[in-house]
């Protein structure tokens, strides 16, 4: 039975599929092995995939040697609190410029993308300066700032982009029952775009979950992150790499699995507007 031109192309996207998701996904895995080999086998010219003895020797000397619980509970809180801050500011910052637009707001829209391709190291120093004056260096407080403000324009063009797909006649209709602009907000507009707001609460604890450039920087030892946890494998004596695998696998395992859970509302977010 011959196989029709549509056939064909389901066949070779989903190929595709599983290949880039395959070419993705290895490197997780090598590191998953890998923190289950000795230093030995870890850094063998020919290192074996599956068969050798595998151990739990890294992840007991990595949890006797560093505070992981901590590291861990310092991730939560950065990640959890610059995310529900950085809502708090976006929110009515998307609202005003998807429903009370002016002839700047696409200008304004693009200046702050714009910041998002400024490197990082370009504004260190004044705002490293910023911290140590106003006590804030190695402080959660101060990560949580700094990670809402690196990702406050993604938030507030995603939930501008989710807040243009609801028909304003919704809104008009809240504000002739004589609703405020706070109870158009909080009892009409965050309910019906709930899904595109979770969606962005989800990325952004992934975003800042992952951040590690101003994590290495503005902590020390007290409000150090998973970031800074992994980092600590590298020292002047070489790079461990048994031991790195296994601080890296037990750093990345809580946001894959947060991930794998909240799959279905990242994607019914993400795809929030796309069909009417």
């Amino acid at each position: 039975m011959a196989i029709t031109s549509t056939k064909k192309s389901k066949i070779i996207y989903t190929l595709a599929a599983w290949t880039i998701s395959g070419m993705i996904f290895f490197p997780i895995l090598w590191t998953l092995i890998t923190s289950f080999k000795t230093e030995a086998e870890a850094i063998s010219a020919t290192p074996a995939l599956f068969a050798f003895d595998w151990t739990l020797e890294n992840y007991k000397d990595v949890l006797a040697r560093s505070p992981y619980f901590d590291h861990f509970w310092n991730s939560v809180v950065i990640s959890l609190g610059s995310s529900l801050l950085g809502l708090m500011i976006a929110v009515p910052a998307a609202w005003s410029m998807a429903f009370v637009q002016t002839k700047k707001t696409k200008n304004l829209l693009m200046w702050m993308l714009s910041t998002k391709m400024l490197p990082p190291v370009g504004v260190l120093i004044p705002i490293y300066l910023l911290f140590r004056d106003f006590a804030l260096l190695d402080t959660k407080l101060g990560l949580v700032i700094v990670m809402t403000l690196i990702n406050l324009p993604i938030m507030v063009w995603m939930l501008y982009t989710y807040f243009r797909e609801i028909p304003g006649e919704i809104l008009e209709a809240s504000r002739m029952d004589g609703a405020t602009i706070g109870e158009e907000i909080f009892h009409v507009l965050l309910p019906i775009a709930l899904p595109g707001i979770a969606s962005t609460l989800l990325l952004n604890v992934i975003l800042a979950w992952n951040e590690a450039f101003w994590t290495l920087i503005l902590t020390a030892a007290n409000a150090a992150p998973l970031t800074a946890f992994i980092a600590s494998y590298s020292s002047p004596e070489g790079l461990f790499y048994a031991k790195l695998s296994a601080a890296s696998a037990m750093a990345i395992v809580p946001i894959l699995i947060l991930g794998w859970f909240s799959q279905k509302q990242l994607v019914r977010g993400l795809s929030f507007g796309a069909v009417k």
